[in-house]
């Protein structure tokens, strides 16, 4: 672990990084002074990792994976990195039902800034959650369940209630995925199409920079029974494997072509075994409801002659909706439109706003782990569940040992 993220535009500001090996050792770190922040892979692009306090690590607590067949459950180790859950899961004939495009990421960090994956079925990262243990401000444990009182703000919780220990998981029975790639899906095809694009497979990215030609690239991820078409609406199959970047070789992207594999070996876009790039790039993405799909997407193509010089790639792909009060797919199905940005920091950020003020009359919920520029009385407005989420963190964190300057800015304590 260094002093700074993983996209490495930040350092953060903590006086120490503490790695405890026991809960136990957690609960005197955290009853102790001065504030706390939990830190995971370091995949987060702002400043909601960081604090004036001590960061604190959970990777190094015990492992867990301990699976309830009975209850298609199981319970991991929060610090646990996905690509260190899967296969171990998929051996024991389970599987979960989505994963984002890095396997990279810990369990604990992706679910509480409302990571997800995609399809238009497929629920966030964090909609699979059926319980949590977790450290509180007072130094004490805390375990709830799905149906407890509350449970549906304490999910997505921004790092604001406590230190989450360990994550008890909905699991289904494992099954082999299918990654076909299609080039060339015209703007006319998808204003036309858009449902049935997205509805084509079990899960559909859709990349683009935002030029006249639309997607370039369509990655169709089925279950392998499933047949694909010829043809996709007006594209064509790839007959190579290809890297979402188009210069960039497909050495580290999951395989396609048609390739049966495991779950977790393809609905990722990148492969467990290697690092798809060494961080220099900035994200930012946001999320809208479905009916506001393709007058988003129009009007991010408005800011196109802003937004290429110092893009890399975009990906638009959906998102079924859940009950969690801060998640970006909070009780609607979405769209997501990602920016991966190139490290141009000043451009990116001066950028920021616009895009902002250009999604705003969509309802579009920035993703908490990104980098974004918004005010609170808008984040308010496309998050009604944050003034519950302020109530239940002043209750569980009266002195703000969770708290940071960003998460201040955002929700207002």
């Amino acid at each position: 672990m260094t002093a700074t993220n993983w996209a490495g535009n930040l350092t953060y500001g903590a006086s120490a990084l503490l790695e405890p090996a026991t809960v136990d050792e957690l609960c005197e770190v955290v009853a102790a002074p001065p504030r706390v922040r939990a830190l995971g892979t370091r995949h987060s692009f702002n400043r909601i990792a960081d604090t004036d306090g001590v960061q604190v690590s959970v990777a190094a607590l015990p492992k867990r994976v301990e699976v309830d067949a009975e209850a298609r459950t199981v319970t991991v180790s929060a610090g646990l990195r996905y690509g260190e859950l899967v296969e171990e899961l998929d051996r024991a004939g389970w599987a979960l039902h989505n994963l984002a495009s890095l396997p990279h990421i810990s369990v604990g960090g992706a679910i509480a800034t409302g990571t997800h994956g995609s399809g238009d079925h497929n629920g966030s990262l964090a909609s699979s959650v059926a319980g949590l243990e977790l450290v509180t401000a007072d130094g004490r444990v805390l375990t709830v369940r799905r149906g407890d009182a509350d449970f549906a703000g304490m999910v997505v919780s921004l790092g604001c209630l406590g230190i989450v220990t360990a994550v008890t998981l909905d699991i289904v029975p494992t099954f082999q995925v299918r990654q076909d790639v299609y080039e060339g899906v015209s703007w006319e095809a998808i204003a036309a199409n858009l449902d049935a694009i997205t509805s084509s497979a079990y899960s559909v990215s859709m990349f683009t920079d935002w030029g006249a030609a639309g997607a370039g690239q369509a990655w169709l991820k089925s279950r392998a029974d499933v047949t694909p078409p010829a043809e996709f609406f007006g594209a064509a199959p790839a007959t190579r494997e290809l890297h979402p970047l188009p210069d960039e070789s497909a050495e580290f992207t999951t395989r396609q072509l048609g390739a049966a594999g495991a779950w977790w070996d393809r609905l990722p876009h990148f492969r467990l075994g290697f690092t798809p790039s060494n961080g220099e790039e900035l994200q930012t993405e946001y999320l809208v409801p479905r009916f506001h799909a393709l007058a988003a997407i129009d009007a991010v193509r408005a800011l196109a002659p802003a937004i290429r010089p110092h893009l890399f790639v975009s990906e638009l792909r959906t998102i079924a909706a859940d009950d969690l009060w801060l998640s970006p797919s909070h009780d609607v199905d979405c769209l997501a439109v990602h920016f991966t940005w190139r490290m141009h920091v000043p451009e990116v950020t001066s950028l920021l706003p616009a895009l902002d003020d250009a999604l705003a009359p969509f309802a579009a919920r920035p993703h908490w782990g990104k980098v974004f520029q918004s005010d609170r009385e808008r984040l308010a407005a496309a998050y009604p569940g944050i003034a519950d989420f302020r109530s239940l963190a002043d209750r569980m964190d009266p002195t703000g040992t969770f708290a940071n300057a960003q998460t201040s800015e955002w929700l207002g304590r």
